[in-house]
């Protein structure tokens, strides 16, 4: 028996490893449904572990990409965007030409045609990472309460905040 903590719920679990059909990666939290990764080691003579080291937990592989939610404020109504792999540039919709590949409808002349870059990559891992970064806007973009520096580069996390100009767009899985 091993104990393994759900990533998503945190619900504490014992599990018998020795139940788990050979090539299982993942199985159901009895509590939240959420998929718990698992990782199999083999146990060799002589190589350091202990019958209850013999399984360990991964996070979970972002198999999905994410999504932008643009919050509703006096200039701007709820808007939200699929994020697929590749590169986007994100700003406000104007008449004027723009590279943006995502433009938000809004008043909010704060926010540049094209303020932000996003970039999502797969890892080599088969899931999907999400980078952020400011497109050298003239107003700045502010990544979870801190401005990002020139040519800063962050991953982007669920429930994520991001302000471009007064607008906020929030990052989910």
């Amino acid at each position: 028996m091993i104990s393994v903590k759900c990533p998503h719920c945190h619900v504490g679990l014992k599990v018998d490893e020795g139940k788990l059909p050979p090539g299982v990666t993942s199985f159901k939290c009895p509590k939240c449904k959420g998929l718990i990764p698992i990782s199999m080691l083999s146990e060799k003579e002589g190589d350091g572990f202990s019958s209850s080291d013999n399984t360990i937990v991964i996070q979970p592989v972002k198999t999905t990409t994410g999504k932008l939610t643009v919050i509703a404020d006096v200039h701007t109504e709820e808007q939200m965007f699929p994020l697929r792999e590749g590169i986007f540039i994100v700003g406000r919709k104007s008449s004027h030409p723009s590279r943006a590949t995502i433009c938000i409808q809004t008043s909010d002349r704060s926010m540049s045609r094209e303020h932000i870059r996003i970039e999502v990559k797969k890892d080599v891992r088969g899931g999907y990472k999400h980078y952020l970064s400011d497109n050298n806007s003239k107003n700045h973009t502010l990544y979870n309460c801190n401005f990002l520096g020139n040519e800063e580069v962050v991953i982007l996390n669920n429930n994520d905040e991001i302000i471009i100009g007064h607008t906020v767009l929030r990052f989910n899985e």
